[in-house]
């Protein structure tokens, strides 16, 4: 424990090794969209649908999801249940969040369905809260 508390105080950010080490009690969420969720200091960096499965396959997470076609699709992305939940959270230090990150910027207002989600280009983010 005390070895992983020194690695996330040292701004480690390595996945197998957080996953190894998966004691510590740090909070895992899955957010629609990169947002610093307070002050602070973060780390954001891509990840692959497999790495973003692996994260919540291994761990109990928190869905701040909070647009319901988006919810879907990554539910059927990840395998996971990622359930439609409009709330808001704040990390804290060591807590990590696996991102849908449209690449396209929406009108004003504009909701879309599932399928025009789908078309549209999207990566996955890990955020970390370091400090």
């Amino acid at each position: 424990m005390v070895f992983l508390q020194s690695l996330i105080s040292k701004n480690f950010f390595d996945i197998e090794i957080l996953l190894k080490f998966a004691t510590i009690h740090i909070m895992v969420y899955v957010l629609n969209g990169p947002i610093l969720t307070n002050f602070g200091l973060f780390r954001y960096r891509r990840i692959t649908i497999l790495q973003a499965k692996k994260i919540l396959k291994s761990s109990t997470f928190i869905s701040a999801v909070g647009h319901e076609a988006t919810a879907m699709l990554l539910s059927d992305l990840l395998e996971a249940e990622i359930k439609y939940n409009r709330v808001a959270i704040v990390m804290q230090e060591g807590d990590i969040a696996v991102v849908f990150h449209l690449l396209t910027r929406l009108e004003e207002g504009q909701i879309l369905s599932i399928s025009e989600l789908c078309s549209k280009d999207y990566t996955l983010g890990l955020l970390k809260k370091l400090e």
